[in-house]
C-alpha cells in the first residue's frame, strides 16, 4: 500500500507531465518516464515535504521537471534554472507557464558564479565535470545557499553498482543530449568534506530504488 505522500507525488507527477504535452511528444514521454521511474524526484520532494525549498536554484535543470514538480507542489517559493542546453530551458519554460519560475543560459563548466539562493539542487551534475570544477562548482553553490545544498551524484566506490554506472554513463556521451563531456566521480567523502570545510552538515543515503545504478543523495545544511 503506498503513503499518502507518494499518493501525492504520483499525482503532482500527472500534473507536471502534462505541463510538458505543448513541448513536443518526445519531451513530454521523457519528462514522464523520468518522473515515473528516476527515484531522485520523490526523494526531494519527500525531503522539501520537511521543510520547503523556499527560494532554488537548480542547476543543470534541463527540461525542469524538478523544479515544475516542487513549485506545482508548493514545496519551493520560487526556482531559477541554469543550463546550457537552450532547447531545454524553452522548454522548462513552457512547462513552467504560471509558476513562479525563470531560466538563465550558462555553462558551469565555464562559470562558476551560483546566484544567491535558499536551496541549491546539483542533480545528476557534478560527475560530468573535470574533478577541479567539480570542487570550484561545489564551493561557489556553498557560498550562495543560505540553507542547503542537495546534491545526488555517482558515487565510485560501490563496486559493481559503480561499474556497471560508469560503464553505461560512458556509453551514453556523444549519444545523449543530457550527457557532459567528463564521467568522472569524485569519491563521496571527497565532496562532503569539501561542505564540511564550508560550514555544512552533511549526510548522505542511496538514491537508486528499483535501478541498478550508484546514486547517492548528499544533503548539507548549513550549520548554525
Amino acid at each position: 500500500m503506498q503513503s499518502n505522500a507518494e499518493m501525492d507525488f504520483r499525482a503532482t507527477f500527472q500534473r507536471v507531465a502534462q505541463r510538458y504535452s505543448g513541448c513536443g511528444r518526445f519531451a513530454r514521454s521523457y519528462v514522464a518516464a523520468k518522473l515515473r521511474l528516476d527515484p531522485v524526484h520523490r526523494a526531494v520532494l519527500a525531503l522539501a515535504a520537511g521543510e520547503a525549498l523556499g527560494d532554488v536554484v537548480d542547476i543543470g535543470c534541463g527540461r525542469g521537471q524538478l523544479a515544475v514538480a516542487l513549485l506545482e507542489a508548493g514545496l519551493a517559493q520560487s526556482v531559477l534554472g541554469l543550463d546550457c542546453q537552450a532547447r531545454h530551458l524553452e522548454q522548462a519554460r513552457r512547462a513552467a507557464a504560471s509558476l513562479a519560475f525563470r531560466t538563465e543560459l550558462r555553462d558551469l563548466a565555464e562559470t562558476h558564479d551560483v546566484p544567491e539562493a535558499t536551496s541549491v539542487l546539483l542533480i545528476d551534475v557534478l560527475y560530468q565535470l573535470d574533478p577541479a570544477v567539480q570542487i570550484r562548482l561545489l564551493r561557489a553553490a556553498a557560498r550562495a545557499t543560505h540553507r542547503r545544498v542537495i546534491i545526488r551524484t555517482l558515487d565510485p566506490d560501490l563496486g559493481m553498482r559503480s561499474t556497471l554506472t560508469l560503464r553505461l554513463e560512458r556509453l551514453m556521451q556523444g549519444l545523449s543530449p543530457h550527457s557532459g563531456n567528463h564521467v568522472d566521480a569524485v569519491p563521496v567523502a571527497r565532496l562532503a568534506e569539501t561542505l564540511v570545510d564550508a560550514g555544512f552538515a552533511v549526510s548522505s543515503a542511496p538514491c537508486w530504488q528499483g535501478t541498478p545504478f550508484a546514486n547517492v543523495l548528499l544533503i548539507a545544511c548549513r550549520a548554525g
